[in-house]
């Protein structure tokens, strides 16, 4: 690290000048957030039905009476008996909110295309408390883009690109009427889900920053996999 040491009138010249790009991107953010929110919807037609720990579950079921659904698109295949790391890594970030999306008409659900059992498993090592329910039956993963047949190429992120696998990441956003009937209303995939993890926005304040080449497989883990951390003494210790 070479950062310039100044003394503290130039410090705060410094901060000043990088403070005004800070409220243009905020200002950005909330235009696209508008724009966002403006966009187009299309009608789900198809009654989606998954298995939940406790039987079956409809898509409809999943907004738990609200009007809003958020749903991660969670990598965790039908042989998988934990899942994606990058996933957990966001699926980490949460509960803390879940409170507050479910006061605010939001209801949240992970959606894999594991067994049930698999999910609940792992669901339960991780100490998660919202809703997840497996897809392995029905066709969610296919029509939203997250999971594929074995071949060179699929269509993700709105391109056709080169992908040897079958899961991919995303989240996608449904609304529900007062009559029942349910809309698509967004999807985003690969980078664009990184505002969810509020990790990255505390590390990109660090000096350091993120500190990885390679993204999250260079540091990440479950968070039951990361070595002991030693503990620091405080001030009240």
């Amino acid at each position: 690290m070479e950062n310039r040491i100044v003394n503290h009138d130039e410090w705060v010249a410094a901060r000043k000048a990088f403070l005004v790009k800070e409220k243009e991107y905020t200002h950005l953010r909330d235009k696209l957030a508008k724009e966002r929110q403006a966009l187009p919807w299309e009608k789900v037609d198809t009654n989606y039905v998954f298995e939940g720990p406790h039987g079956k579950v409809t898509l409809s079921d999943l907004f738990e009476g609200r009007s809003q659904l958020l749903v991660q698109h969670f990598m965790m295949g039908p042989d998988w008996k934990e899942g994606c790391v990058g996933c957990s890594f966001m699926a980490d970030h949460v509960p803390g909110a879940l409170v507050h999306l479910n006061n605010h008409d939001v209801s949240f659900a992970a959606v894999s295309r594991a067994p049930i059992e698999n999910i609940e498993a792992f669901r339960q090592r991780m100490g998660w408390n919202f809703p997840w329910v497996s897809s392995g039956q029905n066709s969610f993963n296919f029509d939203y883009n997250v999971s594929f047949k074995k071949q060179d190429t699929v269509y993700y992120n709105y391109e056709t690109s080169k992908f040897g696998g079958e899961e991919l990441p995303g989240i996608s956003v449904f609304y529900k009427d007062e009559n029942g009937q349910i809309f698509h209303t967004y999807s985003s995939y690969a980078r664009g889900n990184e505002e969810f993890l509020g990790t990255y926005v505390m590390l990109d304040l660090m000096p350091k920053g993120r500190n990885e080449e390679n993204g999250l497989q260079d540091w990440v883990r479950h968070h039951d996999k990361y070595d002991v951390v030693k503990e620091h003494k405080c001030c009240h210790s």
